[in-house]
């Protein structure tokens, strides 16, 4: 065979497969940094859960989207079902009136919340009255207080029995320090 025909051969099949392989290999990469994706076992890529919204239950829609829009500081977008959903970063917060079913159960223990300005927050719940009057490890959940963890936090009760954080943004502890 020619030497110009075997470089023909090279590059008219073999390298351009190889190439492919390649660029596929780099799509897949780059697909997994942006999907949250990683590397699972072998090689293979893990589809990793993300969070994206919450569902806390209320008795009367009208009064928790007013409490819940001059709390967080921002208006909720009304949707069918009898829900209101407020954009909170990543996690969309969903406010459900479940009053015609029964009572709203209260939520978690607490959900937590960054903000910016925190001191703007705690005044925001304080025209509300909506503090909370638990101690959180010897101190004041209602009051702004460094937390041991290290968070600067407070903590607020919704009408309906749920609990929220405000932790100032930057002192957030993630637990993998």
């Amino acid at each position: 065979m020619s030497a110009k025909k075997s470089a023909k051969k090279t590059l008219g099949r073999k390298a351009p497969a190889k190439r492919a392989k390649k660029k596929a290999k780099a799509k897949a990469k780059a697909k997994t940094l942006t999907t949250g994706a990683t590397e699972g076992h072998r090689g293979r890529a893990r589809d990793v859960p993300r969070f994206f919204r919450l569902n806390i239950e209320v008795g009367d829609l009208a009064a928790a989207t007013a409490f819940y829009s001059n709390l967080l500081g921002v208006q909720g977008r009304v949707q069918a079902g009898r829900r209101v959903y407020f954009e909170s970063g990543a996690v969309t917060l969903q406010v459900v009136d479940v009053s015609s079913v029964r009572a709203p159960h209260p939520s978690a223990k607490a959900f937590y919340f960054t903000v910016k300005n925190l001191e703007a927050a705690l005044e925001r719940a304080q025209v509300l009255r909506c503090l909370s009057p638990e101690d959180v490890h010897d101190a004041p959940g209602g009051g702004i207080v460094v937390r041991p963890w290290g968070e600067r936090s407070f903590y607020v009760v919704d009408p309906w029995g749920n609990a929220l954080c405000f932790v100032e943004e930057g002192t957030v502890y993630t637990g993998r320090d």
